[in-house]
């Protein structure tokens, strides 16, 4: 009932939108002589911000046209090179003069609410050096029901058929993908696949909820999963292609982020009134194009959503070795090959500092050689992968890790 109301809710909204786009253009037209008064102003901005805080966002576009290699800037084009209903396994292709012996890294992008465009930045910080590849998940709402379920164990068989697509490929886990993505090389290595990655990079990922929780965290362990079920899963509504399937909506997920900074959201969403009034364009455009990708959510598969409470952190099957993934035991110690490198933020909010080191520590077979840990100062979730801090700082150091393991 929850998503139908949230439904209605939007298409209530609309005559107000409706009403706040025009009246836009009709205080700042440049033939109505109010519009250069300070009241024109402000009306045209704060029907500018009603507007942009309350119209729905679809899945953006990464964007990406180019990328300067040797001094000159190499087309980029988008190729989907595998499918599947909840999932396309999407190709950065660059033109000359891209080397052909650039390290093949696969991105796995968080399945938890925002979708893989959120990782645009860390793609782009990549493309220079690298054949990048990235997951880009499907809203589950757009999937008919006639196209079956996908959990957690899902998840993980699609990261081992993807790798094994690229071969020989490198792979690197933003997020909640730390968990399946530590399974699934786990599988591979324990079952002797060739196609096992050469390195793996985790970053800001849970694989150990229970040092130095966090708010999500603490939350998971408060609950247990029938509330989460009861709580928080609803039925897709039509008009969706994904009618009556049982999802995590993205509208609750943007819910719960907005909420943990919400003093942030309402600061910067004043900012962004009094930049309109005093006519700065710039920092207003830039405010808009962070909402735009900050307010574009997805659907999760419930039933992919409920299992990943329940083992990465309600039962932390992963670090106490005691996950199970259709009838497969999940031993990260059979990783041998495969190096490793966790990197961190200092104000990580959602994956607390140390979470991700622990695959060190469940990774004991892995020559130390072949491990790095990176902790970068002053940064949150956000900022692992996306930002200033991540293209001059961290980048650099992963992708020395990946070119020191590429043979």
């Amino acid at each position: 009932m929850l998503y139908q109301l949230h439904e209605l809710q939007h298409a209530a909204l609309t005559p107000a939108r409706l009403v706040a786009e025009a009246g836009q253009h009709v205080f700042r037209n440049p033939y109505n002589p109010f519009s250069y008064s300070t009241a024109a102003r402000a009306m045209a901005a704060a029907f500018d911000v009603f507007e942009h805080s309350t119209r729905p966002y679809g899945r953006p576009a990464f964007g990406i046209t180019g990328t300067p290699i040797a001094g000159e800037t190499a087309a980029v084009e988008e190729e989907v090179v595998d499918r599947h209903p909840f999932c396309e396994l999407r190709h950065f292709k660059r033109s000359a003069p891209a080397p052909a012996d650039d390290p093949r890294v696969l991105i796995v992008a968080p399945m938890s609410g925002h979708f893989a465009t959120l990782l645009r930045d860390t793609v782009r910080a990549l493309l220079p050096d690298h054949d990048v590849y990235i997951t880009d998940w499907i809203d589950a709402r757009t999937v008919p029901v006639g196209e079956g379920r996908f959990d957690l164990d899902d998840y993980v068989d699609l990261v081992i058929r993807f790798l094994q697509h690229l071969g020989g490929a490198h792979v690197m886990a933003v997020c909640q993908p730390s968990v399946p993505v530590l399974a699934a090389v786990s599988l591979m290595a324990a079952a002797g696949d060739p196609a096992t990655p050469r390195s793996m990079t985790l970053m800001g990922g849970p694989i150990d909820t229970r040092r130095n929780p966090t708010v999500p965290n603490k939350l998971a362990q408060s609950r247990s999963l029938a509330w989460f079920e009861h709580s928080v899963v609803q039925r897709v509504p039509l008009p969706h292609a994904g009618f009556m399937r049982s999802v995590y909506p993205g509208f609750l997920q943007l819910t719960g982020f907005m909420s943990m900074n919400i003093d942030k959201h309402v600061a910067a969403h004043l900012r962004q009134f009094h930049d309109l009034v005093k006519g700065d364009g710039d920092s207003a455009a830039a405010h808009r194009a962070f909402y735009a990708e900050y307010r574009a959510v997805m659907d999760l598969p419930a039933e992919y959503y409920l299992q990943t409470v329940d083992v990465a952190f309600q039962r932390h099957l992963l670090p106490d070795g005691k996950w199970i993934s259709r009838g497969r035991k999940v031993e990260p110690a059979a990783i041998r090959r495969t190096a490793l490198m966790t990197v961190e933020g200092e104000h990580d909010d959602i994956s607390g500092v140390g979470q991700t080191q622990a695959a060190h520590d469940i990774c004991t077979s892995i020559p130390q050689r072949r491990r790095a840990h990176y902790l970068q100062a002053g940064v949150g979730h956000y900022g692992v992968f996306n930002g200033s801090r991540w293209r001059r700082e961290i980048c650099p150091r992963v992708a020395a890790f990946i070119r020191m393991n590429d043979r």
